[in-house]
């Protein structure tokens, strides 16, 4: 079998900087984020149309995406321009950070799920890993009230790897053709925060770039015609690959309960950084370095 490589060099880095761009946007923008993520659904007859989102866990999986994504932009505006109301106070409050903690278990649930499916078991083990290791709200979660008010999550640079690997061999098990276009969003989302140096807004990179991607294939499914990488399929692969994620994912577990029982993942998850006033009572900045005695 021929691996074709020449398309995707190119269309590849040209789908990564527009996903960069996309991140960047709506995060200087939350009001314009929330109303077009809103107005997005509005091309849901288009993806019954065209046949791009087929079966159940399309449907589900772009639900749990788009409308999450909606909630995301409402919440940023509700803090940015602090909104009040009955609705928009709810957006505002600390605690409803949990909703955003939900979707995120319940997406990689979905996965976990059709990896089952799939007979990748291996890979599913090492989804539930992630489901059960997300850093916990609300003390490592928050909506930011400067800058663009982020939607900031303290994961640690191991779930984040984790994540990414996990998710990448997931898709090359469920979709292959689509393997190429879904690598770039992972990427994307994994290397944003590095050029920012802000890794705390690993979560806020993959929502903007999973959502966009999922609204393209759901309207305009250009990415067999320009990013096939069905070639790329190897069964054992897949295989090899599943078991290497299972295996990094156990000692992970492990140094994530030994962080959280030691009381070292308050400093470790955040990377040195803490809290906003009021998340835990530090009454320090979520941008200020925690002080380091003499």
């Amino acid at each position: 079998m021929t691996i074709q490589w020449w398309p995707n060099i190119l269309a590849m880095p040209i789908y990564f900087g527009f996903l960069i761009w996309v991140v960047s946007y709506f995060r200087a923008h939350p009001r314009a984020s929330a109303w077009f993520w809103a107005a997005s659904l509005l091309t849901f007859p288009i993806w019954i149309l065209t046949g791009n989102v087929d079966g159940w866990f399309r449907w589900f999986k772009i639900l749990s995406v788009i409308l999450p994504t909606i909630v995301v932009g409402l919440s940023r505006v509700a803090v940015h321009e602090q909104r009040t109301g009955r609705v928009w106070d709810v957006l505002r409050s600390p605690k409803f950070v949990w909703f955003f903690y939900g979707i995120l278990f319940l997406n990689i649930t979905e996965a976990v799920v059709k990896d089952i499916q799939l007979g990748n078991y291996a890979n599913a083990l090492a989804g539930a890993v992630l489901c059960v290791t997300i850093p916990y709200v609300p003390k490592f979660w928050t909506i930011t009230t400067t800058g663009g008010s982020d939607l900031i999550a303290y994961t640690t640079v191991g779930w984040n790897l984790l994540y990414t690997m996990w998710n990448a061999a997931f898709v090359y098990a469920e979709s292959p053709v689509y393997f190429g276009s879904s690598l770039c969003i992972l990427l994307a989302a994994e290397l944003y925060p590095v050029f920012k140096k802000r890794p705390e807004l690993y979560i806020t990179a993959r929502i903007y770039t999973l959502a966009a991607h999922l609204l393209l294939r759901a309207c305009f499914d250009i990415f067999p015609a320009t990013m096939d990488t069905s070639s790329w399929f190897n069964e054992g692969v897949l295989q090899a690959w599943g078991v290497l994620n299972l295996v990094i994912a156990v000692p992970f577990l492990f140094w994530f309960t030994w962080q959280l029982d030691t009381g070292k993942s308050a400093v470790s998850f955040r990377r040195g950084r803490v809290a906003e006033p009021g998340q835990d009572g530090s009454g320090t900045s979520a941008d200020q370095p925690v002080p380091v005695s003499a």
